[in-house]
């Protein structure tokens, strides 16, 4: 007889299964990602077509199959119908789905995890329709939070090279600092651009002097050390800047740890679309795979600031 377990999940994906069942995979806080199946659920008198829909909360009784488990009992505890109302915010609820697809475990409590994804789907789900960039700032403020659950914070406060803090600086209307993916973060420009120089240099110096020097064979006989040496150069890797930030948009990528980035005038700035654009690569960088759901944001957001002008 097959052995059953109680779970409460969040549905992070669907994928149909025969005529009409379901496979549901789903982010709980005992035993995070399971793969299940719903029996029935694309029925339209089934009691689980409703309760297996993205990003429904449910207490689940479960039992363990050969190769996948199956839902037997579903008792919904939480919904989010705004998001399904809203394009802008359903994108971002699948954006997120996308990067806990990625970092959640399986057999692990993943509590903390489901914790935050309910946390920033709820917070989504409240914006005003009229704060369309508001969705923007509560985005990449989430995949902020789930890069530091996952230790891959961004290093946003200090140059990657020097380890000095980096400051903005709104008096100058041309100051930028670079951003690295590879490097992990921030990168003084100058610092960059001297280290970089003087990388050329040594490296000019080093050829110059590596070729084949003869050594004197009339004090060196044929079976001792040979006719030539070879020069072998260490030095740092200077990091690709993969692109240069003003200091606004540092300052958000700065704030996004603190609490407070939501008291921000966010409905109103465009910059939010640059640091999403920032935190997208350096994601996608780290989970060796795209973000598909990013698409839609960029349609959805190009639409609309076409409508604004």
């Amino acid at each position: 007889m097959s052995r059953t377990y109680k779970a409460t999940g969040i549905n992070l994906k669907t994928q149909a299964l025969g005529e009409s069942d379901k496979i549901v995979t789903i982010l709980t806080r005992e035993f995070g990602l399971i793969r299940a199946v719903a029996p029935g659920a694309r029925k339209h008198n089934s009691s689980l077509g409703g309760r297996s829909e993205m990003f429904v909360v449910n207490e689940l009784l479960i039992a363990k199959g050969r190769s996948l488990d199956k839902i037997t009992q579903a008792q919904t505890l939480k919904t989010y119908p705004g998001l399904a109302k809203d394009l802008g915010k359903l994108a971002a609820s699948q954006y997120l789905a996308e990067i806990v697809l990625c970092q959640a475990l399986s057999e692990q409590p993943q509590e903390e995890l489901y914790e935050i994804l309910n946390e920033h789907l709820s917070r989504l789900e409240t914006l005003p329709k009229t704060e369309v960039y508001s969705i923007l700032a509560y985005l990449v403020h989430a995949v902020f939070h789930l890069l530091a659950l996952a230790g891959l914070t961004p290093q946003v406060q200090v140059c990657c090279l020097t380890q000095r803090p980096i400051t903005p600086d709104f008096t100058d209307p041309n100051w930028q600092v670079g951003f690295s993916i590879a490097a992990g973060g921030t990168v003084c420009l100058e610092n960059w651009e001297r280290s970089r120089k003087e990388g050329e240099g040594e490296t000019r110096r080093h050829r110059n002097s590596s070729f084949p020097q003869l050594l004197n064979h009339s004090t060196t006989s044929s079976l001792s050390k040979p006719a030539y040496q070879t020069v072998v150069v260490h030095r740092q890797e200077i990091p690709v800047i993969s692109c240069r930030l003003g200091a606004t948009e540092l300052a958000m990528l700065q704030h996004l740890s603190q609490p407070e980035i939501m008291q921000m005038d966010a409905a109103k700035d465009y910059g939010w679309l640059s640091v999403e654009q920032i935190l997208r690569q350096y994601t996608q960088y780290h989970l060796g795979r795209p973000i598909r759901s990013a698409t839609l944001i960029d349609s959805y957001f190009a639409a609309n600031h076409d409508a604004t002008i």
